[in-house]
């Protein structure tokens, strides 16, 4: 946990954005695999973790602005759960360190909200993203699951978002310990990689890194010899000669803070001609759009910025011609970069997706596109002093979407598909790292790691 006052200016904040009714926050409960005492990992909700640091189940918060109470509801553990579990640091006790000094048993909560109801006061919730929390306010709203994402509080949503999206020194300094810990679970990966070893061996190395550092994964490890496919998770595909592995993985704190980073690396010790010439592609339109951060700057605007750098790169190699600005907006380069640039980072690997993209990374000036490509720019919004962010261009060769594409012949105006045949099993290239905006810039976060080919070779001859 950060100082008991972190957690006291933070619900001091919300209830001062929030004036009127009262708030609820539903910290998650244990989630079951394959039978009731078979947990999965306990992972807290990330907005219940920022403003109070307990990470437990069966936890909720209550917090009136009017008042200025904040009542805590929870279990204190009984003689059996610790015969099972062992001593755990007291609920109360926990919770002081948070400045939380109301506790009261879970019991209460529905009485508590029965009597908001009957006040007709305003009682702000955010969207649910699990089953159980989703039963829990239809039972105290006596509503169907189904109308429930639609009572969400938008200004409780629009208040979190804000608070959440610039991190404090102490919340960079942990996302930093996340990164660190990222770099080194990719350095593995570079140095373990070779023919022969499959890559649920190689995820497994980082795996264990990450849990050794003292959390746990930030997210499932991708990791795979068809990064044309963007979210393929590791499966038992043997690495073979002449492939290149791409990895893209992360690490969480204990605290839950996130690190993200992606490496494209040959499983031999060189990258081929083509190979090498797709990732000096990716690698020039990464150093256009990191160059671009800045306060004031539009994240949509380098996404763009970064499309045309692949662009004028596919150009040079043959595979797309015509006007750059003019094939950019046509949304041409979405053949072979069909996702957005990068997204916010901080509690979540996705920073807040939970609570609405339209909200985390749009505003109600700036709206979310709807176009194939674009409509995947997770963050479009102007950057701020103390967001931090993804940059992570790349270069994808979909079988797939390059037959759908050249059967209806499009945008051949901007796409030599005669030329595209000899690429349809180069895979997917990706390089993420990741960043803080400064007041004049940005700030690189974690231990230097290498980001060029050649550096990229040097770490694999070196095996």
């Amino acid at each position: 946990m950060f100082q008991e006052a972190t957690y006291q200016q933070r619900r001091t904040k919300l209830k001062n954005d929030i004036k009127k009714g009262i708030i609820l926050l539903l910290g998650n409960e244990e989630s079951s695999m394959n039978y009731k005492d078979n947990l999965y990992p306990f992972r807290q909700d990330s907005s219940f973790l920022y403003f109070t640091g307990l990470n437990r189940p069966g936890l909720a918060l209550l917090i009136d602005p009017e008042q200025g109470t904040e009542i805590l509801f929870g279990d204190e553990l009984t003689v059996e759960d610790i015969v099972w579990m062992g001593p755990q640091t007291p609920l109360r006790d926990e919770a002081a360190q948070a400045g939380l000094l109301t506790v009261q048993p879970s019991k209460a909560l529905d009485a508590a909200i029965q009597k908001i109801q009957s006040g007709k006061r305003a009682l702000h919730f955010l969207p649910p993203y699990r089953p159980e929390t989703a039963l829990k306010i239809s039972a105290y709203l006596q509503l169907p699951t189904t109308a429930i994402a639609a009572q969400a509080s938008v200004p409780l949503i629009k208040a979190i978002v804000a608070q959440r999206s610039v991190k404090s020194a102490e919340e960079v300094a942990e996302i930093t310990k996340a990164v660190n810990t990222t770099a080194a679970m990719q350095l593995a990966a570079m140095q373990q990689a070779r023919a022969g070893i499959t890559e649920a061996a190689l995820a497994g190395i980082l795996q264990g890194l990450a849990v050794s550092a003292g959390g746990n994964l930030s997210f499932p490890t991708i990791l795979t010899v068809n990064g044309q496919y963007l979210h393929n998770h590791y499966s038992d595909s043997i690495l073979q000669p002449g492939q290149t592995v791409l990895c893209d993985c992360g690490a969480a704190t204990a605290m839950q803070y996130a690190g993200d980073m992606t490496r494209t690396f040959p499983v031999d010790q060189q990258f081929s001609t083509r190979q090498k010439e797709i990732y000096n592609i990716v690698l020039h339109s990464y150093q256009q759009a990191v160059a671009a951060l800045k306060p004031g700057r539009l994240f949509k605007d380098i996404h763009l910025l970064a499309c045309a750098a692949l662009t004028e790169g596919l150009q040079q190699i043959g595979l797309m011609k015509g006007d750059i600005q003019e094939s950019v907006a046509a949304g041409a380069h979405t053949l072979f970069f069909p996702c957005g640039l990068g997204h916010m980072l901080g509690l979540d690997t996705h920073d807040m997706e939970n609570l609405g993209e339209a909200y985390v990374g749009y505003t109600d000036n700036l709206k979310q596109s709807t176009e194939f490509g674009l409509k995947s720019l997770r963050l479009g919004r102007t950057l701020e002093a103390g967001f931090v962010v993804t940059v992570e261009p790349g270069l994808y060769f979909t079988p797939q979407l390059i037959d759908a594409w050249k059967q209806e012949k499009k945008l051949a105006s901007f796409i030599n598909y005669d030329k595209l045949e000899a690429y349809r099993q180069a895979g997917g290239t990706r390089i993420e790292e990741d960043f803080l905006i400064t007041p004049d810039g940005y700030q690189l976060l974690g231990d230097p790691l290498p980001i060029t080919a050649e550096g990229i070779e040097t770490i694999r001859q070196a095996i």
